[in-house]
């Protein structure tokens, strides 16, 4: 077998057994200051696949980036297998600015797969998609909810591709989401160019999460070692298969006031169950909020102030059969059993 070559991105070699931040340039903001897409890029000694992990496509989903930020961190990376494309903050715009959005008001995740020559939100979904996601093999996206939200650490995967699942399964979140592709999103522009992408959902906007950190970076390294690009010594399996389902719905807002919950992300609840009451400022009127049908609860509101129609809680249909409170309870224990930090050896 001959010697690996390097790996050129950038205008940049990285040879192999070595790693390196490498800046893409993107755009000069009205001040001058240059914005780049910053990339590390580990490259093994040995051949294997090409994987990236992103963070923050949305700029205020602050989770990803403290997931990467560990990721590199992790002692065993200089035996790698294959080459990791790790991108803790794509869209720089929103991220210092703390917001969603680009200062054009663009969804960045709507924006796939982009154009050169288009506004700023294409540009950049062009040199990320082309620079980044066309020269993996696979991806792994981090997302949380919007600001004033909160997700249940969850896997979203494209229907109709048993591999897709195979490494959802692996990651070991608690619960996966089969859900479709939405135009102009990332997923929808790699599944185009035929590369798997796991899109993680933790947390909320703006926030740290330490479950939902530590939960994304065992996942990562779950992956890394189904694909054999890490060893396998102190990279567990998860204790519990996860939860699937394929539909979920919103469970909205009756009436505008205050709201009081009764539940919270990782319960079940049946159809009929009260999940919270709206009140009015006043305390003339109070309504109930119940459950139109039966799931587990994988993302609610954090506001106590809401309009009519508002979504309060998002809530999965799930298998009779399944014990959902189980199987979270026993990742959960796991996760505090074998504690992630930065110093730890987990390879």
């Amino acid at each position: 077998m001959g010697a690996r070559g390097a790996f050129e991105i950038g205008a940049q070699n990285i040879e192999p057994g070595s790693r390196r931040t490498v800046d893409l340039p993107v755009s000069v903001m009205s001040d001058h200051t240059p914005v780049t897409l910053s990339v590390h890029v580990v490259h093994g000694r040995r051949s294997g696949p090409t994987m990236f992990v992103s963070a923050a496509v949305h700029g205020d989903e602050v989770i990803g980036v403290e997931i990467v930020r560990r990721l590199l961190r992790t002692p065993g990376l200089d035996k790698l297998q294959g080459t990791l494309l790790a991108v803790p903050i794509v869209n720089a715009f929103g991220f210092m600015n703390h917001s969603r959005y680009l200062p054009d008001r663009r969804d960045l995740n709507r924006s796939f797969p982009g154009s050169a020559q288009g506004s700023l939100a294409a540009r950049l979904a062009n040199i990320f998609l082309q620079e980044i996601v066309v020269r993996s093999s696979v991806g792994i996206d981090l997302h949380s909810a919007a600001i004033h939200r909160t997700n249940l650490p969850q896997i979203r995967v494209s229907p109709g591709k048993p591999e897709t699942m195979e490494l959802a399964t692996a990651f070991g979140a608690p619960f996966i989401l089969t859900s479709g592709l939405r135009e102009g999103s990332l997923r929808q522009a790699a599944a185009k160019n035929k590369i798997d992408i796991l899109l993680y959902e933790a947390g909320e906007g703006l926030r740290f999460d330490e479950n939902a950190v530590r939960t994304g970076v065992s996942g990562i390294l779950r992956v890394m070692h189904h694909l054999g690009m890490i060893s396998s010594r102190k990279v567990s399996k998860p204790k519990a298969p996860p939860i699937q389902s394929r539909t979920s719905y919103w469970q909205r807002a009756p009436a505008g006031g205050l709201l009081r919950t009764y539940k919270t992300i990782g319960e079940e609840v049946s159809k009929g169950t009260v999940l919270g009451i709206v009140a009015d400022p006043f305390g003339d009127s109070e309504t109930e909020i119940a459950a139109d049908y039966g799931g587990l609860i994988i993302g609610r509101t954090n506001l106590p102030i809401i309009n009519e129609g508002d979504g309060l809680f998002h809530i999965a249909k799930i298998a009779k059969a399944d014990n959902a409170e189980a199987t979270i309870g026993s990742l959960a224990t796991q996760l505090e059993a074998e504690p992630l930090f930065d110093e730890d050896e987990i390879i």
